[in-house]
């Protein structure tokens, strides 16, 4: 049985900064779950091993080990998880990152820091855009 499309959206955070953690989860948590990890190691270990697919997941670039770049695409070589919608949320704020974010398909590029307002609007268009697609597609 699939996930009500009422029920909270799950958001999978990946970010090596604590204090980005902390102010995301801050800015995220009454609207949504979150479960924060802090390296590119750690989002392919949950995502292996938990059973519960994000509804998205927001992915910072810089991080040592496994960047942003690689774990978009290690996630995207998941079958089950390349319909899952990513915004890269990074401090680059580069135009040739936001273009390469685009080309590999991410849904969104957003600058940190970033308004809360304006991360929760972002973040509800994308899931809202997902939850159309999936229900065009009867997948839910």
């Amino acid at each position: 049985m699939g996930k009500d499309m009422n029920a909270r959206k799950f958001i999978l955070l990946v970010d090596d900064d604590e204090v980005h953690l902390s102010i995301t989860e801050l800015a995220l948590k009454d609207y949504y779950e979150i479960h924060m990890v802090k390296s590119g190691k750690e989002a392919l270990k949950f995502l292996r091993e938990n059973h519960t697919i994000p509804d998205l997941m927001l992915l910072d670039i810089a991080m040592p080990e496994m960047d942003g770049w690689v774990l978009f695409d290690k996630i995207n070589d998941i079958a089950a998880l390349r319909q899952t919608p990513i915004i890269f949320y990074t401090s680059m704020n580069e135009k040739s990152a936001r273009e390469k974010a685009y080309e590999l398909g991410a849904v969104d590029y957003i600058t940190k820091p970033c308004e809360p307002s304006v991360l929760l609007n972002r973040i509800g268009l994308v899931t809202q855009k997902a939850d159309l697609k999936k229900w065009q597609h009867g997948i839910n």
